[in-house]
């Protein structure tokens, strides 16, 4: 979201990288001709970067070992060019004379390149101008008649963003140095423990396992879920009544022994409702504190179709993870008093009014047992003292989903069962449900409100059925919305999140009517374009926009229009 005048911000251009990924999915397929030799193996040492840099040199110190992004396992090489340093990391390997090897590593970030040097051949290279997820590039060489040995190298380039490098290999005859050891089946998990529970769930947590890619969830001995991060919440329990659980690791190899059981016991039945209920079908809009050339409002002003209000935004501090909220002088309240009761007015005609955090501008990081505890304590705290009842999660600067979960989970303990949680992702964040936003919301499932991503400044990206759609269509909020729909979350978990008008956004701006046939086609299978769903989700939650400012500039054009659909739908 825009607090920058007339919300506008650099376009981002995500066709190239999409029609890159397209295009390297497509190589990976036909390019990889011949069949290797019984005594090929990948020649390259610790090649995923699970034993740190162990094998690897980097130039200055410019390169290190992250735990996220990996694109297996539980670590991966980040590279960062400084100056005249381009970040290059490398190690030799030992090859046999005459031989052909292939190269190849996936990388995500800025420029990355791959390179071969010493073949006694042609020394070869390949690169990317950058990713925003994980590309494979591949090249071939042949060695010498005398070589015995090959650096192979990754590196960046000047004044560009750091690149990340994962599963390296230089796949040929071994060269008398052996490759990395066979993998192994991952260790138990340890620290599992019982976090917040209601009369029908128990959430879990566990100590990360190196090597994992995944966890398995028992209950009472049976197993009854899965998961990828290190948490899960096991629902369908019955009230007042005790558990034991356990959690194992797993990865292509195969599954660790049963963590040591804990116990979890349900609370009993009811519940704190916290605030007003959601209706069905809601209408969200975000209401601006601050100035940025939109109609200034009291929170009094914003229009009453709007079901779910987002008060954006909360800032950060210098204490990582912990959230405040300053009111802005720019909208004319005469204390925190006048706009507490405003919110209390909203909350009493039936509105849910939640506090924002992020936005374009706007940065908290979650990254760690301590800052996840500072958010949920410091979001909490502002709940109790302005009166909100949820809070929405519109970080636009990347998100850890293990440390996410830990402090919603901890909100959520706090809050009760009424607390309203609402996410606003870019569509990039939830292009499949493997990327941070989309882990998160599963992760939260069983107290996510809405997911309302923003189909806007975005660019073109693909739909649930792996064709590319430009922004600004029905079939762009329609194929973008059914990746959510049939990637785990239910319908009512999910809206269509739009500008109010050509202003509040710098492009992706549909009129009102595209939004109701996106919404008609989604949940009756009317008004479709091209793209038509297999299925219709009547319990589609809504729509959202930015902002409800925005809107009264237009004379809440918007509101007006999608507000009554919305609270029409089946």
């Amino acid at each position: 979201m825009e607090r920058v005048p007339n919300g506008r911000r650099r376009p981002r251009s995500w066709l190239g990288g999409v029609v890159a990924v397209l295009a390297a999915g497509a190589l990976s397929v036909g390019g990889m001709g011949g069949v290797a030799q019984a005594a090929d193996i990948n020649v390259a040492k610790n090649a995923g970067f699970e034993a740190g840099l162990a094998n690897w040199s980097c130039s200055g110190g410019s390169g290190a070992v992250v735990g996220a992004p990996v694109r297996s396992g539980a670590g991966a090489l980040k590279g960062t060019p400084a100056g005249q340093d381009n970040a290059r990391c490398s190690q030799s390997v030992a090859v046999q004379p005459n031989s052909t090897y292939t190269l190849s590593a996936w990388v995500q970030g800025g420029y990355a390149y791959l390179g071969a040097s010493g073949t006694g051949t042609t020394d070869v290279s390949t690169w990317t101008p950058g990713e925003s997820g994980w590309k494979q590039l591949t090249t071939t060489f042949r060695t010498g008649a005398s070589t015995r040995a090959v650096t192979v190298y990754t590196h960046g380039w000047y004044g560009q963003s750091a690149y990340l490098v994962d599963d390296v290999s230089v796949f040929g005859p071994d060269g008398g140095g052996g490759g990395d050891p066979d993998p192994q089946a991952p260790g138990t998990p340890a620290g599992l423990g019982v976090g917040a529970v209601t009369s029908s769930s128990v959430a879990l947590s566990w100590n990360a396992v190196s090597g994992a890619t995944g966890y398995n969830v028992y209950r009472d001995g049976t197993k009854v879920q899965t998961a990828t991060g290190t948490s899960a919440t096991v629902t369908g329990l019955a009230a007042a009544t005790s558990y034991q659980f356990q959690v194992s690791a797993t990865n292509a190899v195969g599954e660790s022994a049963k963590s040591a059981a804990v116990s979890g016991r349900t609370a009993a039945g009811g519940g704190d409702p916290g605030g007003p209920a959601v209706p069905r079908h809601a209408l969200t809009g975000y209401w601006q504190n601050f100035n940025n050339g939109a109609t200034v409002q009291k929170l009094r002003d914003v229009q009453a179709q709007y079901d779910i209000i987002a008060v954006a935004f909360a800032d950060s501090t210098a204490t990582p993870g912990q959230i405040v909220f300053n009111l802005s002088s720019a909208l004319g309240y005469s204390g925190v008093a006048e706009f507490k009761s405003d919110i209390a007015a909203k909350k009493a005609a039936g509105k849910s009014v939640i506090i924002s955090v992020g936005g374009e501008l706007g940065n908290v990081t979650i990254n760690s047992d301590a800052s996840a505890t500072a958010f949920a304590n410091s979001a909490y705290a502002l709940m109790q003292e302005y009166g909100f009842n949820g809070i929405d999660i519109d970080l636009e600067h990347g998100i850890n989903s293990t440390y996410m979960t830990k402090a919603l989970r901890q909100l959520s303990a706090k809050a009760g069962s009424g607390m309203v949680l609402t996410m606003a992702p870019q569509t990039i964040d939830m292009q499949n449900t493997g990327t941070e936003y989309f882990k998160t919301a599963l992760a939260v499932k069983d107290i996510l409100t809405v997911v309302n991503m923003q189909h806007y400044n975005s660019g073109s990206m693909l739909g649930c059925d792996g064709q590319v759609y430009s922004q600004g269509s029905v079939d762009f909020l329609t194929a973008l919305a059914c990746i959510q729909l049939e990637g785990g979350l239910d319908p009512s978990q999910v809206g269509i999140g739009v500008p109010a008008s050509t202003r509040g956004a710098g492009s992706g701006y549909v009129s009102p009517t595209i939004v109701n046939n996106a919404l008609s086609c989604l949940t009756r299978g009317t008004n479709c374009g091209n793209f038509k769903p297999s299925k219709t989700y009547p319990s589609l939650r809504g729509a959202m926009t930015w902002s409800t400012n925005w809107d009264a500039t237009a004379g809440n054009a918007w509101s007006n229009a999608v507000g009554p659909h919305v609270h029409a739908l089946p």
